[in-house]
């Protein structure tokens, strides 16, 4: 059969304008149907079996301790949990409010939290951004440019960095703290906004345990490939190894990943990021915050601290420390049957699906086994195990229609991380800004100018028949 080539369109750099189109368009070629969200309990966002089993002494008692800390609230101060201080600037006040889809540790609910917090007294001196609706994806906001004075993108001034949507304006306990958020509007108006949705992380400590001697043996099988898949990594600026977590890869380890998130995302000062932060612009063309709006917690800095005082043992963990021990020891995704039009799924088609996932080029990228991981100090379902996730972890050039002009590290505007593909059959939002919540549209978004993964793209549009094309789906949705 010839193959054809169908192209999602040029770089729209604000992905909300592509939202709708991307969702509702006819898909030429594709005939079949995603089962969508798999709602039976699979057990996802439990511990790891040696974990449960207390293998290494204590270690069940700390992830209890990371798993009870990761779904806090925050608030400015004097928290009735304990807590460190929310903001100034923030994008949730809890970790469980972005990643809780299907269990703690995952990505966005179906029901967004963000809606409702310049209603509920989160954010009372805000207003919702556009981008931000009851039932859509938990988000982040970025301008990839800063602004010329006329309002738009100065293409030769890369930004990136995130624009943090809530404040603690008009909050009770933020004293006269106020600022503005960001010019979400008017960066619409100018095509400079791009937005990212959270990453899951079960199975995060067998990724961090990976060699990168095995990711290197592994990406060097990869490139003997027929469908223009080449890829690379993205790798530490300090001591050149790879790094591996966020959506372009950008974080070494899931300390780092959890401290940057404490940070960024709730604005709380920690260990690995000391200084409460302004906005991008606040931060390099500006004067960054104001007097009154630092150490709003009372508490000096940083706001999340170790305890050596504290009992029991968990507790004199830093937040962050806590966080990073639940998500390293948080087990993969199990996979599952597959529910489509109320019917059980057949175990034969999902095992044709994989068969062509991998014929078409998609297992390329999305690697069944990675590899395995080294000898685990933490907890012993770490050690000598074989990592599942449908992925490299490595960074590609995904075209002009996932592009979003965000460097980070050695991941350029086009560049993303293979996402992980454990645990799709329980999520809501697709792609790395959740514009789609259908698997076919997400696969189509593969294909486009520049994109290594163009070829597989059209080989699932064009070159498998409707039935193959619902067995491909039927196996994603059982991941």
């Amino acid at each position: 059969m010839k193959t054809l080539k169908w192209v999602t369109g040029s770089l729209v750099v604000a992905a909300l304008l592509v939202e709708a189109a991307l969702s509702a368009q006819s898909s030429p070629g594709v005939q079949a149907t995603d089962p969508g969200v798999q709602t039976a309990n699979r057990g996802t966002g439990a511990a790891l079996p040696s974990v449960l089993a207390n293998d290494n002494p204590g270690i069940l008692a700390f992830f209890l301790d990371g798993q009870k800390r990761f779904q806090d609230v925050e608030s400015v101060s004097n928290s009735a949990n304990g807590n460190n201080g929310l903001g100034p600037r923030f994008n949730s006040n809890s970790c469980v409010s972005c990643h809780g889809q299907p269990a703690v540790g995952g990505t966005g609910a179906a029901v967004n939290p963000q809606f409702q917090f310049t209603s509920n007294g989160v954010a009372p001196g805000d207003t919702t951004p556009f981008f931000i609706t009851a039932n859509g994806p938990t988000r982040e906001a970025r301008f990839p440019f800063f602004f010329n004075a006329d309002g738009s993108a100065n293409l030769n001034a890369p930004n990136g960095g995130v624009e943090d949507l809530f404040t603690v304006t008009s909050r009770p306990d933020a004293g006269t703290c106020s600022l503005e958020q960001p010019g979400f509007d008017a960066a619409r108006a100018a095509g400079n906004i791009i937005f990212r949705i959270p990453t899951p992380v079960f199975g995060a400590g067998l990724i961090e345990n990976l060699d990168d001697s095995t990711l290197l043996r592994n990406a060097a099988a990869n490139l003997n490939n027929s469908f223009g898949v080449a890829g690379s990594f993205n790798r530490n600026g300090n001591d050149g190894t790879i790094t591996r977590f966020g959506w372009k890869a950008q974080n070494k380890s899931l300390q780092i990943f959890a401290g940057e998130a404490y940070n960024v995302e709730m604005g709380v000062s920690n260990l690995l990021f000391p200084q409460d932060r302004p906005l991008p612009s606040g931060d390099q063309h500006g004067t960054g915050l104001p007097a009154n709006c630092l150490n709003l917690a009372g508490i000096g800095y940083p706001e999340d601290n170790s305890n050596p005082a504290a009992t029991p043992q968990a507790a004199v963990l830093d937040d962050v420390s806590a966080f990073a021990n639940f998500l390293r020891t948080l087990a993969p995704p199990p996979a599952g049957g597959v529910m489509l039009n109320g019917k059980p799924v057949s175990p034969t088609s999902i095992a044709n699906g994989a068969q062509l996932f991998s014929a078409i080029g998609c297992a390329t990228c999305h690697n069944p086994t990675v590899g395995t991981t080294q000898v685990s100090s933490t907890t012993g379902s770490l050690s000598k195990a074989a990592v599942n996730a449908f992925s490299d972890i490595e960074i590609h050039h995904m075209g002009t229609g996932l592009a979003d002009n965000v460097s980070q590290g050695a991941a350029g505007g086009d560049q993303f991380r293979t996402a992980p593909l454990w645990g799709l059959g329980q999520r809501i939002f697709l792609l790395h800004d959740g514009r789609t919540k259908n698997l076919i549209s997400a696969i189509i978004a593969h294909g486009s100018s520049g994109s290594e993964a163009d070829i597989p793209a059209d080989n699932f549009q064009f070159n498998l028949t409707p039935s193959q094309q619902q067995d491909v789906l039927n196996f994603l949705r059982s991941l």
